[in-house]
């Protein structure tokens, strides 16, 4: 179980933290939890999550990862940009309301420019979907967020 509120590890607000908490982190790996539960901003009627939440809960995984490291080294939590996804398979086309899901993530590749790759496998009863992560954390978040004017000429 992690040492720190989810909320603290997340650049998330509200309702989009999807995840409930840290199960377990290493240097190389993070495991976290979640139950599906209806009225959230990505469920469908019946409560249930439709399986490309998969995509956002994993990534969400990796990024308590990279809080819990933060947390660890005594520094603030990074926003930080997923880039994109490959082979994301998933064996449903829903995560039923109800169902406790269980995401791992392996960072297989980190560079010193802030580049990473997480191998992601998400579990619940019956439920499997994998997918490999890109993800991109600027060493400089706040100048790289900065946006310059553009002049605008006729």
């Amino acid at each position: 179980m992690s040492l720190w509120p989810i909320a603290e590890l997340l650049p998330h607000a509200g309702d989009m933290i999807l995840l409930d908490e840290v199960l377990h982190f290493t240097e190389e790996a993070v495991q976290t939890r979640l139950s599906v539960r209806p009225g959230g901003l990505f469920n469908q009627a019946d409560g249930s999550l439709p399986a490309w939440v998969g995509i956002e809960l994993m990534a969400q995984s990796v990024a308590a990862y990279a809080g819990c490291q933060a947390r660890q080294a005594g520094v603030p939590v990074q926003l930080g940009f997923l880039l994109g996804t490959r082979n994301f398979q998933c064996n449903v086309e829903r995560f039923p309301a109800g169902s406790e899901l269980q995401i791992k993530a392996l960072r297989s590749l980190q560079d010193d420019n802030g580049m990473g790759v997480f191998e992601c496998r998400l579990d619940g009863p019956g439920i499997q979907a994998v997918a490999r992560l890109n993800v991109f954390c600027p060493p400089q978040i706040a100048s790289y967020l900065q946006e310059k004017p553009q002049e605008i000429t006729l």
